[in-house]
């Protein structure tokens, strides 16, 4: 009983803290973009006739650019907390999570582009 307790207590803080995250998340520039490039595309796509996998597939690829910038923010967060002096390595850092953004949005404008095409 004392475990399950400690297992629903942990879950709820978990959850606590992903809101809390997408609370900070909200707040974000870019993340709000993205948000708004995907409520519109699919706003479109509810228009069009689309399969359900094409649905799932399209949907993912807009998670997954969702997925990236929210590591990407917490990446600059952790960085900018250590120093907010330029350093060469913290600048790597930042840049290689920016990389990782950008990776996904071009998967993610390919993907949107071709199924217009399928």
């Amino acid at each position: 009983m004392k475990n399950n307790l400690k297992n629903i207590i942990a879950i709820k803080n978990a959850f606590f803290y992903s809101f809390n995250g997408i609370k900070y998340l909200l707040k974000e520039r870019a993340f709000k973009q993205e948000l708004l490039c995907g409520a519109i595309l699919s706003f479109i796509e509810f228009f069009r006739n689309t399969s359900f996998a094409m649905l799932l597939y399209l949907f993912s690829s807009f998670m997954l650019v969702l997925l990236t910038e929210a590591l990407n923010s917490a990446i600059e967060s952790v960085v900018d907390r250590i120093s907010l002096e330029k350093h060469e390595l913290s600048q790597k850092a930042k840049d290689i999570g920016s990389a990782a953004v950008f990776i996904a949005m071009l998967h993610f404008a390919v993907v949107w582009i071709l199924s217009f095409f399928i």
